[in-house]
């Protein structure tokens, strides 16, 4: 309960809505208790008199107070509401800003699919269960307790005999709580599985569908479905028995009640109109009872989610600035990389890249080559800090990676990743993401420069044609192109290209290298690239082998003195390996 507990901190804007609220219900719950009296008076001193007077004033009186308890309960629901409703949002979008400050280690323990979840079922779990306290939780105990006292100040007898009645009920439903507690979590991860694997689906619907893997497809979402329904199923069927079960129970207090209060007024000791009072006085704790049985499911999923969202809210973003930290200025862009190892796991027993010492000189394109798993986008995610070095260091014109705000490094970098991702908008807006200010002019250059240009006026609505989910409206080289734009407008110190010519031809990459050969002067480049015709004309070319630097060297000598270039340049261009280009 601790972990809800600090969620509902978020509560504390509300505090004010949050009194009212409960306020309102306290006062009608007060009302609502003086009906039972008012039915008594009307048995007693009305039907039991012949009096009608008595009958018609106070039947006047219990529906003004009928009214009266129903405004202020529209008035309640609207504070509840309005206090739910507002926790949730300040809770969801502080879960979101947390989120934004993971680096990518941190997103790699969380997956899309369950961080999903996380801000919408479990925040929608913990927003009914602020409302439901807002307006049965307080309810309830409230109406147990003054009827409680009610039923002992009309007959103290009869409500001893049906204390015990009470307590069972209370019992039990403690005992469902606890039960079914980590029944909700358990949903809450089936749940998550079933996001990832539609998640999974929808966005490689075109491989399922080139692999003719329908069938597969729907029986593993199948599984994940059916394991989400048989999990709900078993918390429906426990909350369930507890109905009729309850409803057993009270109509066994009324019997007492009407059996032992039916041998007191006979004896003369108890009035008929107390006894139908007594009578309406335990329905109402029954029934409040009753509602603590079926909101513990989901205080109890509530309980679940906040464990779930405070998990995000702990996490501590691998990637921090320091509390010195200063603004990286007057970036001239030489990279140097100092006995750099780096590893997943934290240490460099297993590591991805090891004895890293490489040079990058001011303007200078850096091609990293290398087979499949070599190390060459790790090493690349090293310069703009989405990983930390595990042992060595990064250096920007001489200062450490780590001594400066990430902010600022990342103002002097462009990236244009080896997965390319759009964002819904216009292809304008998608370009400017990394300059907002930008102008259509700056936006239509860089455009140009990364060959985007001619295929966005071809469009009807041109740069300012919609942009569908992660770019589905847009082909592989398109949408890399925009990547490479998005990357140029930036006007960085620093440009890293992972592999971002990959998905557009061979005539087309030629002509985007004639304008980035350009647009890359005066700039560091780093540039990861398939095809060994994009970096002959490279400064410096690196070879990746399991994650060292086997090779270093323009492309003339290392056609010379290294056997893994050779083989990949034959491989790919078959001269033989004695070009001297």
């Amino acid at each position: 309960m601790n972990d809800l507990r600090r969620a509902l901190g978020y509560l504390k804007p509300y505090s004010r809505d949050t009194i009212l609220a409960v306020t309102l219900l306290s006062i009608t719950v007060v009302l609502d208790l003086a009906i039972p009296r008012l039915v008594q008076v009307i048995v007693d001193q009305g039907v039991a008199t012949k009096n009608v007077q008595v009958i018609a004033n106070t039947s006047l009186i219990m529906i003004g107070v009928s009214i009266v308890s129903a405004l202020l309960a529209v008035a309640n629901t609207f504070y509840s509401v309005r206090t739910a409703q507002g926790f949730a949002a300040d809770l969801r979008s502080a879960a979101y800003r947390k989120v934004q400050t993971f680096s990518f280690r941190n997103l790699d323990d969380f997956r899309t699919g369950e961080l999903i979840v996380r801000l919408t079922s479990d925040m929608n779990r913990l927003q009914a269960a602020v409302q439901i306290s807002l307006r049965m939780l307080v309810r309830a105990p409230l109406m147990i307790a003054g009827s409680i006292i009610l039923m002992l100040a009309t007959n103290s007898m009869l409500a001893t005999m049906i204390l015990p009645m009470m307590l069972f009920i209370l019992l039990l439903t403690t005992i469902l709580a606890r039960r079914i507690h980590p029944m909700f979590a358990a949903i809450q991860k089936r749940l998550e599985r079933l996001n990832q694997v539609l998640e999974e689906n929808l966005a490689g619907m075109r491989v399922v569908k080139a692999f003719s893997r329908r069938d597969y497809e729907v029986k593993r979402f199948g599984a994940a479905n059916d394991d989400l329904m048989e999990q709900e199923v078993k918390v429906v069927r426990l909350l369930s028995a507890l109905m009729p079960m309850m409803l057993l129970l009270i109509n066994l207090g009324i019997v007492v009640i009407i059996y032992f209060g039916g041998s007191q007024i006979i004896a003369g000791r108890l009035t008929l109109g107390e006894i139908v009072a007594f009578v309406n006085y335990l329905i109402s704790t029954m029934f409040p009872l009753f509602m603590l049985a079926m909101i513990a499911g989901p205080i109890s999923a509530a309980n679940a989610s906040a464990v779930r969202v405070m998990e995000v809210m702990d996490s501590i973003p691998d990637i921090q600035d320091k509390p010195n930290a200063r603004p990286l200025t007057d970036v001239r862009g030489r990279v140097v990389f100092e006995g750099v190892c780096f590893s997943y796991i934290k240490d460099c027993t297993d590591p991805v890249l090891e004895d890293i010492n490489l040079v990058a000189e001011p303007g200078q394109t850096i091609a990293i080559l290398g087979s499949t798993g070599s190390g060459k986008t790790s090493l690349v995610n090293l310069i703009p800090r989405f990983y930390d070095v595990t042992r060595g260091r990064i250096t920007i014109d001489g200062t450490d990676l780590r001594d400066v705000t990430q902010q600022s490094l990342r103002a002097h970098i462009g990236i244009s990743l080896q997965e390319t991702v759009l964002f819904s908008g216009t292809i304008r807006d998608n370009i400017r993401y990394g300059r907002e200010d930008a102008t259509d002019e700056e936006v239509m250059v860089a455009a140009k420069a990364a060959q985007a240009h001619e295929f966005i006026t071809s469009f009807p609505q041109g740069y300012d044609t919609p942009v569908g989910q992660r770019g589905v409206n847009l082909s592989g080289g398109q949408r890399q192109r925009v990547a490479i734009a998005r990357a140029l407008l930036v006007k960085p110190e620093i440009l890293i290209l992972d592999d971002s010519t990959s998905s557009v031809d061979v005539e087309t990459e030629v002509k985007i290298r004639r304008e980035l050969d350009e647009l890359m002067r005066g700039r560091t480049n780093f540039v990861i690239a398939q095809r060994i015709s994009t970096v002959l004309g490279a400064d410096k070319i690196v070879v990746l082998d399991h994650g060292r630097v086997v090779a270093e060297g323009n492309h003339r000598e290392l056609i010379k003195t290294s056997p893994i270039y050779q083989e990949i340049y034959e491989s790919q261009l078959g001269n033989g390996g004695d070009s001297d280009e």
